[in-house]
């Protein structure tokens, strides 16, 4: 059962992947943005996974997150979340982002609880 207070971690090394100058999303060799939302809703996502009813599953929907400090190649990056509101079938997390010299990021990141397969459906009916 989701439960205010669930919270998740995950960490992720910075390597050439994770780079503003490969993500597009600027030409310096740090952290770039898109990866850390990226590790924001992977982290938030998998920390309520278990508590999930079969066939559910969370979809980012909202993030207000600042990056507010580079991490250079080489070095690890924590994400943690904490689930803080729950309103229904939408979630709201707290998030942290920080390397071993400080904070990264933080900022609010918002999930909503869909039904897998219609959401699939409802997606696919755009093909047509």
């Amino acid at each position: 059962m989701l439960e205010i207070g669930i919270k998740g971690a995950q960490s992720v090394v910075v390597d050439d992947e994770k780079l503003a100058s490969s993500m597009g999303s600027g030409d310096l060799p740090v952290f770039a943005t898109p990866a850390m939302i990226a590790l924001i809703e992977k982290t938030a996502s998998e920390s309520i996974m278990p508590y999930l009813e079969i066939g559910s599953s969370s979809v980012g929907t909202h993030l207000d997150i600042a990056h507010s400090a580079a991490t250079p190649i080489g070095m690890t990056v924590v994400c943690e979340t904490e689930l803080v509101e729950i309103d229904r079938r939408r979630l709201v997390f707290k998030v942290r982002v920080y390397d071993s010299v400080g904070d990264v990021g933080s900022g609010t990141h918002e999930r909503f609880i869909v039904d897998s397969a219609r959401f699939m459906q409802k997606a696919e009916l755009k093909r047509s």
